[in-house]
This record gives C-alpha cells, sequence and structure tokens, in this order.
C-alpha cells in the first residue's frame, strides 16, 4: 500500500477534470480500489502502487486533454477512467498527443469534445468521411473548417458545398423569386458556417471565381470532382440514389464528408434514407469512415444536450 498527493495550478483546474462531479471521484474508488481525498487544488491517492498510478495516468490524460481546448464532459471522463482500466492508456494518449487545431483566417477552431476530435482525425486520414449525429455536434461546422484551411493551404482547389433541398411543405415552383432566391433558405447554413471563417467580401470573389461552389445535391449529377473538398450536409434527406449519385461524383485528391441526423428524416416515409442505406453497404470499405456523434458531443446550449439525451431514452427505453 502507498500514497501520492497530485497537485495541480488551482482548485478549478482539478475539479474541471472530474467534471466538478464527486460521483466521478467515487467511480475511480471503485475501479481501482483506492481511497481518493480532495481539496485545495490537489488529489491524494490511497491504494495499491499499480493503481495509484493508474489514478494518475488518467488525470494527466485528462490535463493534456484540457490543454488542448477541449472541455471535458462526463462521457469523456468516463472514457479515459475505462480505457486506463481496460489497459488502453497508449491508445487514449496518441489521441491526445497530437493537436489538432485548425486556423482558418477568421478564427482558430479547436475540437471540444473527444468526440470531435476524433471526427477532425477522420477527415484527415480518409477519402470519405460520414459525420452522423445529432444537431450542435459541429459536424458540419468541423468538416466546413478542415475544408476551408485545405482550401487555403492549397491542397485542394475547390470547396463544394451541397445540400438536399427537401421541401418544407411547399412545393419551390410556388415559392417567391428566381431559382437563386428559392434555394437560399436551404443552403444558409453552410453561408453562415463559411462567415465565421471568411470574410464575407472574399467569400463573394471566391464564389465569383468558382473556387467555392454552393449547391443543392442536384446540381452534382453528371459531374467528376477532382482537386477538391466536397460537403454534403443533411444527407439524411437524401434518397438511395441521389447518395449513390453523390458518393460516386469523387475524383482524383478529393476527400467527400457526408453529414447528417437520421433522427430528423424530412422525406416522405414511404421512401429510404440514403443515409441510412448507405451504413449497411459501405461500413467495411477501406478508406471510408463512419463516425457517431452522441449527446456528450453537442456544444451548444447546455439544454441541447439534455434534450438530445431526454429524446434518446424516450425513444430507446430498453437502454435506460
Amino acid at each position: 500500500m502507498g500514497t501520492r498527493k497530485l497537485h495541480f495550478e488551482n482548485p478549478k483546474q482539478l475539479t474541471q477534470l472530474y467534471c466538478s462531479r464527486e460521483e466521478n471521484l467515487r467511480m475511480i474508488e471503485s475501479h481501482l480500489s483506492v481511497r481518493i481525498v480532495t481539496r485545495d487544488g490537489w488529489l491524494q491517492v490511497d491504494g495499491e502502487e499499480e493503481a495509484i498510478e493508474k489514478v494518475e495516468a488518467i488525470m494527466v490524460l485528462l490535463q493534456d486533454a484540457r490543454s488542448q481546448g477541449l472541455k471535458i464532459r462526463n462521457p469523456d471522463f468516463k472514457n479515459v477512467l475505462e480505457g486506463v482500466v481496460a489497459g488502453r492508456e497508449e491508445e487514449l494518449r496518441a489521441l491526445f498527443d497530437e493537436s489538432c487545431v485548425i486556423q482558418t483566417r477568421r478564427s482558430t477552431i479547436v475540437p471540444k469534445t473527444l468526440g470531435q476530435k476524433k471526427y477532425l482525425q477522420s477527415i484527415f486520414e480518409n477519402d470519405i468521411v460520414f459525420g452522423i449525429g445529432p444537431a450542435g455536434t459541429g459536424k458540419t461546422y468541423l468538416a466546413m473548417a478542415a475544408a476551408v484551411a485545405k482550401l487555403l493551404d492549397g491542397s485542394i482547389k475547390r470547396l463544394i458545398l451541397s445540400r438536399p433541398a427537401v421541401e418544407a411543405g411547399e412545393t419551390l415552383g410556388f415559392l417567391p423569386g428566381d431559382l437563386q432566391e428559392k434555394i437560399l433558405p436551404y443552403l444558409r447554413p453552410l453561408y453562415d458556417a463559411l462567415y465565421d471563417m471568411i470574410d464575407r467580401d472574399d467569400v463573394a470573389k471566391l464564389i465569383e471565381k468558382g473556387v467555392i461552389e454552393i449547391a443543392p445535391l442536384a446540381y452534382m449529377r453528371g459531374r467528376t470532382l477532382s482537386d477538391s473538398f466536397i460537403i454534403l450536409d443533411e444527407a439524411q434527406n437524401t434518397t438511395p440514389e441521389q447518395m449513390m449519385m453523390f458518393l460516386t461524383r469523387l475524383g482524383n485528391e478529393s476527400k467527400m464528408v457526408i453529414t447528417g441526423d437520421i433522427t430528423q428524416i424530412d422525406i416522405p416515409r414511404s421512401k429510404t434514407s440514403g443515409l441510412l442505406e448507405i451504413r449497411k453497404i459501405l461500413k467495411s470499405l477501406k478508406g471510408i469512415s463512419f463516425h457517431e456523434f452522441g449527446a456528450s458531443d453537442v456544444v451548444r446550449h447546455h439544454l441541447v444536450q439534455k434534450i438530445v439525451e431526454a429524446y434518446d431514452a424516450y425513444r430507446n427505453p430498453s437502454d435506460s
């Protein structure tokens, strides 16, 4: 048996590591058969030496995550704890050792959760990535940030952003204005994300030159998109035929990111969602990655995370 006291910069930094939840410290005690006392920015651990080493490894990993701008959430804490207990410390350390910072003209963007960081790493490592999860998890925003960074450093020549123009109770033909005005509401979220990263005037110039293209999914038909970063947003509203058409547009030296929320399907119930189907078809294909976001990755108002969790519990009562 032994004792070790771990010191931190201040009490606030320490409590952030275990999400200000005493039950998380009790969870460590239960998993590793140790006794933990904490106050005034230090944490004392009593137990077997090997168990103490694991507690220190957990706190160091969480500190590394915080130093990279990640906000530790309760599921993140549990993932680190269970990973260290299961002997996956090196795997977790590799995740934190490599910083993931994206610099655009207007902002510096860092992932806020472990899920977001894995997603970005997956985008950098694969040619086609599917980001699937609820609203507020950053799946489209982070894909946009990666695409803008690659455009600015010259890695790609074009940035192509697309959405299926699903009609919300009205047909496009009866909406006022010309075609551009009719489709703008569907594409507005993509413009908003772009304006966060590039000045509006520069966005307009790049669109005019064809370097940035924002268009409905139907405009992708018959094309081969090379030297490009292509993002398809709201992909849960594609049909299987549209999804196949889009994926087969991939050309040389290009990347695709397809994002969607399978709980927000707006196409008629008589039609199958292309995003739901494609997971079954391509799940084992090398070079293609599927990343699933959960409620713990929601980075909007804290109530958004609670709303997502409440819906999950309602739809999946057997999991609670």
